[in-house]
């Protein structure tokens, strides 16, 4: 039997590649009289994805340093999140992160029986908690509310007073869960610092805070449930996973933003201690990284190539996902994945004669939608109406877009902006030119027509995906097919609102920091 870690141990494992602590000295303090207690939180929005691995990761850590662990599924937390989980869906997607996240732990090796695992609505709808959230909405200013949930809460033109009360509560659970530590990603930190400003102002004691680094997405921003472009799931299948680790950012020599490396740092070797490079002989032969920052350092200096690197995720992935596959294959979690998340859950094209068939599933998140950034504009060589124009939206080349917007807007303000661009029509040559996107663009109603293109966000990067409000969860198809006239069947319910905000439905556009517009075409059509 192994002897238990003494202070300086414990507090090595609690703290390694985590990005900051806040409230070192008492972390120590306690580690010298007794165990820490630390809890976990996760809003049972979107489905988890592989990065969910980094907080499990920690969780492992968490135990081994001997650590009383909490595991809380935010079940309240995800409703007040801007109706993230519809209130008719919160049962059911709170246990699908209940069996998802124990599937996860499990997949690593942690003791299920270590853990303590609590819902918000088991003590967030008490008399007293709920006389707390009176009593903190009492000293809370608007102004803090809000900025406490900058970074985690959904920003919407018009926010709703639940993502106000979010903060409050989070800082409330420290209190009631009786933890003397919080653990989350480096995106909870206005929401930390916000309860070490209030807790005290209760009556309550100030906790520790452990953050977590965010891991990057495929695509160089944040890991996001709501991106499908961005996250590899938990349940993809084997190819699903080859296909998007191949297409996922790892530029040559380049460790910033790197998702690849940034798994294995914060995944892989914790659970391990090493890492293989697995290689062809003629390369070099397999070799086995013990240090992580070898590991880096060699992928700087380019003697590890990235194909090698994606190839050796790859397998230490599926070894992590297979479990967790076999798990949700039981006929009753497939029945909860799909009624947890209805829009996830395509229709199928009926086969051709069948009769009395499902109508194909026809909502907005078949649609792939991304931010892009124009990196160049040209006249088309053969067509005088026509720009021919370079466009970013976080792949390793930019794509090649014809747009008919010579009439209505100068090159020069084309140059350089960001624009909403359709990424899943089918490739079509425009007077000789291979087109692989639509520009979304504004129109006037009346004449003489106007087009403005729509306007993501201040901030937005290349590759972040648009979706619409209430259908962020289901997955885009690869490529629409002409004949079935998706994007014409919902193109026809397009809008652009008096607010000059793009809808559909009256639902409107949106990326993580907010609403898709336009600049003055009220009232105008999208296309």
């Amino acid at each position: 039997m192994e002897p238990a870690p003494g202070p300086q141990e414990k507090y090595h494992l609690i703290t390694r590649n985590l990005q900051e602590v806040l409230g070192e000295d008492k972390l120590m303090g306690i580690l010298k009289e007794r165990e820490l207690k630390i809890y976990w939180g996760t809003a049972t929005t979107g489905k988890p994805h592989v990065a969910y691995f980094v907080p499990m990761s920690k969780i492992a850590d968490f135990l081994k340093a001997g650590c009383e662990v909490t595991i809380l599924f935010a079940d309240l937390h995800a409703y007040l999140d801007n109706m993230k989980a519809p209130w008719e869906l919160l049962e059911l997607r709170t246990r699908y992160y209940e069996n998802m996240i124990k599937a996860m732990l499990e997949s690593i090796g942690v003791p299920l029986e270590k853990l303590r695992f609590v819902r918000g609505t088991d003590y967030q709808l008490s008399k007293e908690y709920t006389l707390d959230v009176y009593r903190l909405s009492s000293m809370v200013t608007q102004h803090d509310a809000k900025k406490a949930g900058a970074e985690v809460v959904k920003q919407v033109e018009h926010p709703l007073l639940s993502g106000l009360l979010y903060p409050g509560l989070q800082a409330l659970d420290e209190e009631y869960l009786k933890v003397d530590a919080q653990f989350g990603g480096v995106d909870q930190r206005k929401i930390f610092t916000f309860a070490e400003k209030y807790l005290p102002s209760l009556g309550y004691a100030k906790r520790i805070h452990l953050m977590n680094p965010m891991v990057p997405g495929l695509t160089g921003s944040k890991m996001s449930s709501s991106e499908e472009d961005s996250k590899i799931d938990l349940l993809d299948r084997k190819e699903d996973v080859k296909k998007k680790l191949k297409k996922a950012f790892c530029e040559p020599g380049n460790v910033e933003n790197n998702s690849v490396l940034s798994f294995i740092k914060h995944v892989l070797f914790p659970l391990k201690s090493e890492f293989v490079v697995l290689r062809e002989e003629k390369w070099g032969g397999n070799k086995t990284y013990t240090v992580y920052e070898a590991l880096e350092k060699d992928f700087a200096d380019q003697v590890v190539h990235p194909g090698d690197l994606k190839n050796s995720v790859e397998v230490a992935l599926n070894k992590l996902l297979d479990p967790i596959r076999e798990k949700f294959n039981s006929p009753e979690l497939k029945k909860l994945s799909s009624t947890a998340y209805p829009n996830a859950a395509k229709a199928k094209p009926a086969e051709k004669g069948t009769k009395n068939s499902e109508p194909e599933n026809v909502d907005p998140s078949r649609l792939d939608i991304r931010v892009g950034k124009v990196i160049s504009v040209e006249k088309h060589p053969d067509a005088d109406s026509l720009y021919v124009e370079k466009i970013d939206v976080g792949e390793p080349e930019p794509r090649t877009v014809v747009s008919g917007l010579v009439q209505f807007v100068p090159r020069e303000q084309l140059q350089d902006r960001l624009v909403v661009l359709l990424c899943n029509l089918k490739p079509q040559k425009m007077r000789g030119v291979e087109s692989q996107g639509m520009v979304l663009c504004a129109s006037s109603v009346g004449e003489p027509r106007q087009v403005e293109p729509l306007d993501p966000p201040a901030g937005c990067c290349a590759g972040e995906r648009v979706y619409v409000e209430g259908y962020e969860d289901g997955e885009p198809d690869a490529e629409l097919k002409p004949k079935k006239k998706v994007f014409e069947k919902l193109q026809a319910d397009f809008r652009i609102s008096e607010d000059c905000v793009a809808q559909w439905k009256q639902k409107n556009f949106l990326t993580k920091l907010g609403s898709i517009s336009c600049k003055s075409l009220k009232g105008g059509s999208i296309s």
